[in-house]
């Protein structure tokens, strides 16, 4: 084997097989309240209600989290079919080295949320410090935090999931104390936090600052709607499960119930304190609001928040494009600290002032992405992957020096097209994206480059789990013929899948 099969062939990056599968349904519903208790979403509810009211801004936010949930559990099927992770996926729709552009502009976004996660902790933990010491250097507890986050990401995915499971109820129970609060300082003001808007619009106008809303709030996790497989990869899952909805019932309970109502809770929180203190900033408005040993409480709940979120939600996400990127000498514990170096120099806290129009972009450049993956994934490869190529430089999946112009040009088309029309970026994104790379990759791209999975759409060689497969990566298997692949517990032809 030469170093550049080597380079595809990290260890940290190989297909988790079923048995190494530990995150149950319970445990990601978990992981995805502690992911969406992400404090920097308070500034959607209050930059929401400067125009609409808070019963607009909550349907918005419903609306948004659904729609990039059901986008968010379709990607996920990646994971959890094949137990790929995003990276190395994305050799399929831009090639063994065309997938390093995608990837890590996704890597880039994470590192800039951990950053700026990092940063509303370390203020948090100044705060609490400075209650109970005196002390207030809040850079210093931004490189202790950050330090501390790093290490626990370090060690595994299901020390992440243990760490879900006790930040979450925490959360939740410290956020109802603060709504409450929140509400009865704006209610002390003569304020109905329901009907109170700072500046109302009508008509196109306040049409537009729902679709904002909604947009915003997609854009938030449009990152994990393009990488879940990162993740989704550990998720427990039936072998033998044809029915695309019971092998992803993990995915969609997270994804559709744990992340839709935890998101729209903490929106809510934040236009509560616009209403109450004037700012949305969850430091300020704590600190405006409580005093004594409830304020150094409420000040943890946002240290628990940012660090649940960042270690699933940013780190691990990261840290493996990362990996990949640097191939087999740079593992994943590498990965981990070269997303926090990225996450610290871009300096985030001074990016906060300007995430509405952060969202608004990323929703476009993530959108595409997402838009590629689903066209790639069911309308061409419907689901089957020639995994093995995936790991050989001179595979299928080489293209055109490493390649796939297909998936390139439908990015920067889409790109373009979702930029240009920025509030309903993740819409167009998506939808040109798709419509794009459908159209490149069937009529032009794999004319060129056959893929072994379309021409011959074999359920029992090219589905994972559905057909009782684990796909082993290992010395000598570049030599072995399609053929001669077996899937374990599995033989003969196989009814096509359900949805």
């Amino acid at each position: 084997m030469d170093k550049k099969d080597n380079h595809l062939m990290s260890p940290d990056l190989m297909p988790i097989p079923h048995q190494d599968k530990k995150i149950g349904t319970l445990g990601f519903t978990f992981m995805w309240v502690g992911m969406a208790v992400v404090l920097a979403a308070f500034a959607i509810g209050g930059a929401g209600v400067q125009e609409i009211s808070l019963i607009w801004v909550v349907l918005g936010t419903l609306l948004g989290t659904i729609l990039i949930g059901f986008a968010i559990t379709l990607t996920a099927d990646i994971g959890i079919e094949h137990g790929i992770s995003f990276p190395v996926y994305m050799r399929a729709p831009f090639g063994t080295l065309g997938t390093h552009f995608p990837s890590v502009v996704r890597g880039l976004a994470a590192s800039m949320w951990f950053g700026i996660n990092t940063f509303f902790g370390s203020t948090a933990i100044n705060g609490i410090l400075n209650i109970l010491t005196g002390f207030d250097n809040w850079f210093i507890c931004y490189v202790l935090f950050a330090l501390f986050q790093l290490f626990n990401t370090a060690l595994g995915i299901k020390a992440v999931e243990k760490f879900a499971d006790l930040a979450a109820p925490i959360i939740i129970l410290i956020g109802v104390w603060m709504y409450f609060n929140l509400a009865g300082t704006a209610s002390s003001q003569g304020k109905d936090i329901w009907a109170w808007v700072e500046s109302p619009v009508t008509g196109g106008a306040a049409f537009t600052a729902f679709v904002v809303v909604v947009v915003s709030n997609m854009g938030y996790w449009a990152t994990l709607a393009a990488d879940i497989s990162s993740i989704s990869r550990f998720i427990k899952a039936p072998k033998h499960e044809r029915n695309w909805v019971k092998r992803n019932k993990g995915a969609l309970v997270g994804s559709l119930v744990a992340l839709p109502l935890t998101q729209t809770f903490i929106v809510v929180l934040g236009a509560v304190s616009y209403i109450a203190v004037s700012n949305f900033d969850p430091v300020v408005a704590l600190q405006e609001s409580a005093s004594g040993l409830v304020l150094g409480i409420l000040l943890l709940m946002i240290v628990l928040a940012q660090w649940s979120t960042n270690v699933s939600a940013n780190i691990v996400p990261a840290a493996t494009i990362f990996s990949n990127v640097g191939g087999p000498k740079l593992p994943f514990w590498a990965g981990v600290f070269a997303a926090g170096f990225v996450g610290t120099i871009i300096q985030p806290w001074s990016v906060f002032n300007l995430l509405i129009p952060v969202l608004l972009i990323a929703a476009a450049i993530l959108s595409v992405i997402v838009g590629i993956i689903f066209a790639d994934y069911y309308l061409l490869r419907k689901r089957r992957m020639n995994v093995y190529d995936l790991y050989k430089s001179g595979g299928q999946y080489r293209y055109d020096g490493g390649i796939n112009w297909a998936g390139g040009i439908s990015w920067v088309i889409g790109s373009i097209f979702a930029y240009t029309f920025s509030t309903y970026s993740f819409f167009v994104g998506f939808a040109v994206g798709a419509l794009s790379y459908y159209l490149l990759a069937k009529y032009w791209y794999f004319k060129k480059y056959p893929q072994a999975e379309i021409d011959n759409p074999s359920d029992d060689e090219y589905l994972g789990i559905t057909v009782g497969r684990d796909w082993e990566i290992g010395p000598g298997f570049e030599e072995e013929s399609i053929g001669k692949r077996k899937s374990t517990g599995t033989e003969g032809i196989v009814p096509k899948p359900e949805v």
